[in-house]
């Protein structure tokens, strides 16, 4: 049987590692490529036609199905890769097409690349459009559809519900089981974990820049080199919130060019 052209799509370098290390020494697996947003992987993937793509569906630019919606001739196997999207969870269970939630371990990965193998196989002997994938595109609208962002987030105090816009929010942080929501000199408590909050927020507006901080990009003013490859990121009130190396690259994304 000829080797499976596999490629890597994700906006985190660790997560592309990550998964590059799990198809290593996978003897039928030759990892073609890598894209690190929308727009690359919908050249590279244009140009090498590789039959098996774990894309992540969370990336600046364009997402995952935006991806798969600007090319000519989709990959034979798709493998979608989430943080949290509970609209897209759903739907790729209706559809049964696999996904790997992260964070994902081995156990959970090999699983998913079994499928992929048989799928693979399948469309080898059968040929044809994958009516699956189709199905979940013209769903989800394939982007055509504008996404609805979280606008107004319901905060209880005093016995009373605000609504707080999110316009307000000048950044958001983790702390344990609770996000706090500063805006201005206000301070929010929800309860929420930060990935599923972070999904729920519009990517063009909002960006995490710390493994507990989301920040608003239009409360950026400056950013000042750290150590080790960490920047302090300075906010139009003074305030100083740290941009680690790791979610450096998300940053850059938002911003279009290199930091």
């Amino acid at each position: 049987m000829p080797s499976i052209r596999a490629m890597v799509v994700d906006d985190e370098p660790l997560a592309r590692g990550r998964l590059r290390e799990l198809l290593d020494g996978e003897h039928d697996i030759d990892l073609v490529g890598e894209a690190g947003s929308g727009g690359e992987a919908i050249a590279t993937i244009g140009r090498l036609r590789p039959d098996l793509v774990f894309l992540d569906v969370q990336m600046p630019e364009r997402n995952g199905f935006e991806v798969l919606a600007a090319l000519d001739e989709p990959p034979a196997v798709v493998v979608f890769v989430t943080a949290y999207d509970a609209y897209a969870l759903r739907a790729f269970d209706v559809h049964a097409l696999d996904y790997l939630l992260k964070p994902f371990d081995r156990d959970r990965f090999m699983r998913a690349l079994a499928r992929a193998r048989a799928a693979l196989a399948q469309r080898r002997t059968d040929g044809g459009v994958d009516e699956r994938l189709a199905s979940l595109l013209a769903e989800l609208g394939a982007g055509r559809r504008a996404p609805s962002w979280l606008e107004r987030i319901a905060v209880k105090s005093s016995g009373r519900v605000r609504l707080v816009p999110v316009d307000e929010i000048d950044y958001v942080e983790a702390a344990g089981n609770y996000l706090r929501l500063h805006a201005g000199s206000e301070r929010h408590v929800i309860r929420d974990t930060l990935s599923a909050f972070e999904a729920r927020l519009d990517p063009a507006r909002f960006v995490r820049i710390h493994r507990s901080t989301i920040v608003n990009i239009d409360r950026v003013r400056e950013l000042e080199p750290y150590f080790h490859g960490d920047y302090i990121v300075r906010l139009a009130d003074g305030r100083r919130l740290t941009l680690s190396r790791t979610y450096r690259e998300h940053l850059r994304g938002r911003l279009g060019q290199d930091i």
